[in-house]
Order: C-alpha cells, then sequence, then structure tokens
C-alpha cells in the first residue's frame, strides 16, 4: 500500500486521496488469519476485494493486527487509501452490505494522510475464554478453548500478576519470530470465572507473535497444578520458548479493543 506524505493529495480529475480507518469485527473461523497469503481467504483479502468493488480502484488495506487463523476480533483496525468521493462515515454501511455475515465493520471514518495504525502509541486488549467444565458445550465451540480438568483461577492470577508491567517476552513468542526487541508492556491482565467459563483479559502496549496464546497456555498448566505460579518468574528470566507452556489453540483468543 503506497502512502501519501503530502496532507492533500491532488489528483488529476480534481479528486482528493483520502485515507479512511476502518473498525472491524469479525469471525475467524473460516478465515487464514487477517493477512494476505496466496491461494486462501484471509481477512484482508475479503476487505480489499469488497473495497475495490465498490469503488472500481484497486484497494489494499493495512491492518494494526495480523491475527491467526481462526482468531477473532471485535474492533481491529485497518486504514485505506480512496479518491471515493463518499463520505468516509458511510463508507461501513456501504461496505457491510458487500461482505460476508462473519465480517462487519463496526466504524469508518477519515484520518490524517500520515496516520499508520501500527505506528501509532496504543494498548491492545485480548481476551482468551476457556471452558471449564465435564462436557462440551456446543455454542462455545468456536469461541473458547474446552478442558475437562478443573482449573484453579487463584493460582492462574497469582502466576498472571508475575507479568504485569514491563519484561522481555521472549519466553512467550514463536520461536522463528523476527522483531528488533522481545520487550513488552502488559498494563493488565486478570483471570475471571463466571460459572464454566473462564476469561483471560490481557491489556498491553503490544504483543509478540503467539504471546497471549503462549501465556494462556501457561496459566492453564498453573490452573491444571502442574506447575507453581513462582514458576512464571523463572519462565520470564529464562527467556527461553521451551519454559514456557503450550501454545492454547487460536479459537479461544478474541482480539476485544484497541485504543490510540
Amino acid at each position: 500500500m503506497g502512502f501519501s506524505r503530502s496532507k492533500d493529495r491532488q489528483l488529476g480529475d480534481d479528486r482528493i486521496m483520502k485515507r479512511v480507518m476502518l473498525t472491524v469485527a469479525y469471525d475467524g473461523t473460516n478465515y487464514h488469519g487477517w493477512q494476505l497469503q496466496p491461494n486462501v481467504t484471509t481477512i484482508e483479502s475479503v476487505l480489499n476485494g469488497a473495497l475495490g468493488a465498490l469503488f472500481h480502484e484497486e484497494i489494499r488495506v493495512t491492518g494494526a493486527s495480523r491475527t491467526d487463523t481462526g482468531v477473532h476480533a471485535l474492533g481491529n483496525i485497518a486504514v485505506f487509501d480512496t479518491q471515493a468521493r463518499m463520505p468516509a462515515e458511510k463508507i461501513s454501511y456501504a461496505l457491510n452490505q458487500r461482505l460476508p455475515e462473519d465480517i462487519r465493520i463496526q466504524d469508518s471514518r477519515e484520518v490524517p494522510p500520515d496516520f499508520h495504525p501500527r505506528r501509532q502509541a496504543s494498548r491492545k486488549t485480548y481476551e482468551y475464554r476457556i471452558l471449564n467444565s465435564a462436557f462440551p458445550m456446543p455454542i462455545y465451540r468456536l469461541y473458547s478453548h474446552f478442558t475437562y480438568v478443573p482449573l484453579d483461577v487463584v493460582l492462574m492470577q497469582r502466576a498472571a500478576d508475575y507479568l504485569a508491567g514491563e519484561h522481555d517476552f521472549k519466553s512467550f513468542c514463536s520461536v522463528n519470530t523476527t522483531v528488533e526487541t522481545t520487550v513488552r508492556t502488559i498494563y493488565d491482565i486478570a483471570v475471571d470465572r463466571a460459572g464454566d467459563l473462564i476469561t483471560i483479559r490481557i491489556t498491553g502496549s503490544g504483543f509478540l507473535y503467539n504471546m497471549v496464546r503462549i501465556i494462556a497456555g501457561t496459566l492453564i498448566e498453573v490452573g491444571r497444578g502442574n506447575w507453581t505460579p513462582e514458576r512464571m518468574e523463572r519462565i520470564l528470566q529464562a527467556r527461553d520458548r521451551r519454559e514456557a507452556g503450550p501454545t492454547a489453540p487460536a479459537c479461544g483468543l478474541t482480539l476485544v479493543k484497541y485504543v490510540f
């Protein structure tokens, strides 16, 4: 996607290029994640196609969070440039008529031409849901991870408390992750139970690849009694992916909020 550096980029036919921000909600079950990939359907590819058909121009969106296969979102952020005259706030209505039912635009608005969703100071909030009961419940199967082994949320919260603040989270990212630094800040992390549903809610400055799912998998080990909460401190200090728990399944993860 080519980004304009000028405030108003004037076109030959007197139309001005503008940048539009979308808030996108989706059920990720049927998609191979957010990011464009060859020969598979992704959230990004569907948005690009719908926007292209709507405005009759080639459009490439840029997403704030490139969620994985099967991960859901209530409010991911995407931007794109267009020369369309349609007011930005009306685009959500027109675009939703062209999107499948499992993708819906919650808001559309114009933003400055140099606005980039991955270069802004922001806070992301994810929730990981665990159905903890004797038997699975079909209506939760796409939106939670099921385990029949009883989980102790008090122990899970004690372990989670070690993660609050700024730390090197190298132990909690996939081994092939390529980033400048694995230091991130977690502002808040809470583990709550409502009936059979356990929710891990985590807000941070940003997250490494698979970081939330690895944290969830590690907390599940603690909740089962396999590890003590104090082990979390050792895992952080090790900076070694092998020290942390398994990567929890994608279906339990939802990007809930993205705040600039």
